[in-house]
């Protein structure tokens, strides 16, 4: 009965999360880290609801992270000079 209860709350749970997904997100990382951050938080004494906000604020704070990073590799590959011209 309870596996029920789980399965179908999770269908219905991402329902929402695949409909928003179609749309361009500004919060990357978020939805990820809500998705898992409240997974870990039911099991962890049915705290979901405080899981899910914690996971989408490191979720958020990766992404940033990452992007700098990435921003950063990409200035310094070429020596911060723009790209040449094509000759094609």
């Amino acid at each position: 009965m309870r596996f029920a209860t789980v399965a179908a709350a999770s269908m219905l749970a991402s329902i929402p999360i695949s409909a928003m997904t179609a749309a361009p997100v500004e919060a990357k990382g978020c939805l990820k880290g809500a998705v898992v951050g409240g997974v870990a938080g039911h099991y962890a004494g049915h705290h979901g609801l405080m899981g899910a906000i914690g996971g989408c604020v490191v979720g958020h704070h990766m992404a940033n992270e990452k992007a700098k990073e990435h921003a950063a590799g990409q200035g310094t590959q070429n020596g911060g000079a723009p790209p040449a011209p094509s000759s094609n």
